[in-house]
This record gives structure tokens, C-alpha cells and sequence, in this order.
């Protein structure tokens, strides 16, 4: 999935206490995720928990957004099974590895 980069983006100054910039970096290390990054999904996650109407499918909508703005693999919506559990999901009892319990 490509990345919009046509939107116009606006720099904000964020003042941090010594434990927020270690949480701040150990987030960022164990995600792989740019700090800039990580604060806009903590904004989005915040705005719809705090002041999205909570209906049939919010979650849904999240995921769609989120998903806009990630590189990741074009097929993903067909061979998630794939991606999730390294080579897709078996069935329980077909006498392969049915993946995660």
C-alpha cells in the first residue's frame, strides 16, 4: 500500500519528562515505528475512544484508516491466514500443524 504523502502535515512540539522519553523510545525500538508515528496513532487512538460514537463497525474503521497510512504486503485482505501464522492456517485435524492453539 502505498503512502499519501500529498497531505499537508503540521510540526508540533512536545515537551517530555525524562520516564515518557525512555517509554517514548522503548516503544519506538520494540515497534520499529517512528516517534512522529507513534504519537499520531496515540492521537487517533484517543480521539476515537474519547469522542468517535461508538457503532457497529468503529473498529473496523480504525483499521481501514490505519491501514491507508502502513506499508505492508498488497495482498494482505487475501492471504492473511499467510501473514499471520507463516504459510496459512490449516483446519484442526487435517494431520498438519493447525497453527497457534
Amino acid at each position: 500500500m502505498a503512502k499519501n504523502h500529498s497531505q499537508v502535515r503540521e510540526q508540533a512540539v512536545v515537551y517530555l519528562t525524562a520516564s515518557e522519553r525512555e517509554l517514548l523510545e522503548r516503544v519506538a525500538e520494540e515497534t520499529g515505528l517512528s516517534r512522529t508515528e507513534i504519537f499520531r496513532r496515540g492521537l487517533r487512538r484517543i480521539a476515537d475512544e474519547m469522542l468517535a460514537e461508538r457503532h457497529t463497525g468503529a473498529s473496523l474503521d480504525y483499521l481501514a484508516t490505519i491501514a491507508r497510512d502502513t506499508d505492508g504486503p498488497e495482498d494482505l485482505a487475501e492471504r492473511h491466514d499467510h501473514y499471520l501464522y507463516g504459510g496459512g492456517h490449516r483446519a484442526h485435524g487435517d494431520g498438519d500443524d493447525a497453527g497457534p492453539p
